[in-house]
């Protein structure tokens, strides 16, 4: 599949470029808002010949769908390409329309603004564009516009490589020179004092660029589906072994084969001068520790001379004694009354299977996790391992740990997404909040994640103690609160928890200092 252009520009898209460019430059000339005008008759074109494109696409896809369904095993990895494309392609087509909306609802009002964009009453606003765009504070969507043309291109060229030139092309957000030696970024050339009429125009023409390389790229994932009939032309010697590692006692597993070889011939294979089975099977007990590396041949006809032709192979597996991995996801012990989560695995076994026992603890499995929970009175807990080997079971090691009491969690004061520990300072607004509560957590750097639920706490205010029977603030502690001063001290003590297991914890107080 080469890099040629699948589906070359039509004379009236030719036409709708060149306009463009010339417009462009017009537009940098300062040149009247009848400029605007005849990019609003660009934008129309644009328009059009997009929604020759989508269509185009959409059959395409429709087309490549039916291939799919017909041959899956043929054709479903490279739908399964085209489809991951058309999504990013998508969401992609879908951001810039976003943008374009908003930018007329920056230009002419949410209760004027054109809900597709295609007629701007104010198209000379030369601010609408930048303060949507590139606002002085907080995400800059033309900023994120760049990087999703950035991943949309990357993708493209991570499908045919061969035309990453002209993707880069398509796709170029470099920064360029402005004046001397000063740098202007591609979204403040898009978006900096643009006109609102011409930044649309540009962000439709995007929108054709999205859809032009989609198609490209679709009608190349579709020809490679014929990339591999019909085309052999050479011949290779393979080693395919169950497992490159091996546990003393087990069998090392491989089936050596000749790739593209007809049917109809029987090859002979060997290992260290050795033939074996006319199947290529090659098995051998594994006695001893360490690298096991060997080497041998597959003798078979040459189809085009008739005369017996030889072809070279090497492999290696490792031997190793029994061994088994096991990882506290959580901690580094295991906590009372607390759900401890292990990944175990042996090297060269799957999970299914592998069996887990315990002693003084439950256990069950819960996708790839084992779950353990330590009895009321156990001190330590066992975890033992055991492998499928050869439809045998056998143990792979043995690992103690201590349990401890499940540690309180430390009480937090959360108004709106703010979150205040104890000596914190806040302010007035913030304490105020009549939707604030009082939490418990571990705190970000915690090692635990308990969902441990506050029942009730008390506020002292001036030697004055209110209460509240849930981990909500109460009317009555906002009322007393807010006759404070600054700098006045709020005492949330007496504050109860309580964790999934029903066990119940006093935390520490929060001291608030308003501000």
């Amino acid at each position: 599949m080469s890099g040629a252009k699948n589906c070359p520009e039509t004379p009236r898209q030719k036409m709708i470029g060149m306009m463009y460019l010339v417009l462009t430059a017009m537009l940098a000339l300062n040149v009247s808002t009848d400029i605007l005008k005849a990019f609003k008759l660009v934008d129309d074109s644009l328009h059009s010949t997009l929604s020759t494109t989508e269509s185009h696409n959409r059959a395409l896809m429709n087309d490549f769908r039916a291939l799919r369904d017909e041959n899956p095993q043929k054709n479903g990895e490279w739908y399964d390409k085209a489809a991951a494309l058309t999504l990013q392609a998508d969401s992609l087509f879908d951001y810039i329309q976003e943008m374009k909306y908003q930018i007329a609802v920056a230009t002419d009002g949410d209760k004027n603004a054109d809900p597709q964009a295609r007629t701007i009453e104010g198209s000379d606003n030369r601010d609408a564009a930048t303060r949507y765009a590139l606002p002085d504070r907080g995400e800059k969507p033309g900023v994120v516009l760049k990087n999703k043309l950035v991943a949309y291109r990357d993708l493209l060229i991570s499908l045919d490589p061969a035309k990453a030139e002209e993707f880069n092309t398509t796709f170029d957000v470099s920064d360029r020179p402005e004046s001397g030696d000063k740098m202007i970024s591609w979204e403040e050339q898009m978006f900096h004092d643009m006109p609102s009429g011409a930044a649309i125009v540009l962000m439709t023409k995007l929108q054709n660029d999205v859809r032009n390389a989609q198609n490209d790229m679709i009608q190349y994932l579709r020809n490679s589906t014929d990339a591999g009939d019909l085309r052999v032309n050479k011949l290779n010697a393979y080693v395919i072994p169950n497992a490159n590692y091996v546990i003393r006692g087990g069998k090392y597993t491989a089936q050596i084969v000749l790739a593209a070889v007809d049917s109809t011939q029987r090859p002979e294979y060997y290992v260290e001068g050795q033939r074996i089975n006319d199947n290529g099977i090659y098995e051998v007990t594994a006695s001893t520790i360490g690298l096991r590396k060997y080497s041998g041949w597959i003798s078979y006809q040459n189809p085009a001379t008739g005369e017996m032709a030889t072809l070279p192979f090497r492999s290696e597996y490792s031997v190793g004694e029994p061994a088994v991995t096991i990882s506290n996801t959580d901690l580094n012990i295991m906590y009372r009354k607390y759900e401890n989560k292990f990944a175990i695995s042996v090297p060269g076994v799957s999970n299914d299977k592998i069996r887990v026992n315990v002693s003084g603890a439950s256990v069950r499995q819960q996708g790839g996790i084992w779950v353990i929970v330590p009895n009321e009175s156990a001190k330590t807990v066992s975890i033992s391992v055991l492998a499928e080997l050869d439809g045998k079971m056998q143990p792979m090691g043995t690992k103690d740990y201590r349990v401890k009491v499940l540690p309180a969690p430390g009480a937090y004061f959360k108004s709106g997404e703010a979150e205040y520990a104890s000596d914190s300072k806040i302010s007035r607004n913030a304490i105020l909040n009549k939707n604030a509560t009082v939490i418990a957590s571990y705190g970000q750097d915690g090692l635990l994640d308990v969902p441990f639920k506050v029942t009730s706490f008390k506020v002292d205010v001036n030697g004055v103690v209110l209460e509240s029977r849930s981990n909500k603030i109460t009317q009555e502690q906002i009322n007393r609160i807010e006759k404070l001063k600054m700098g006045s001290l709020v005492i949330i003590k007496d504050i109860r928890a309580e964790s999934p297991s029903g066990e119940r914890k006093v935390l520490t107080p929060i001291l608030l200092t308003l501000n």
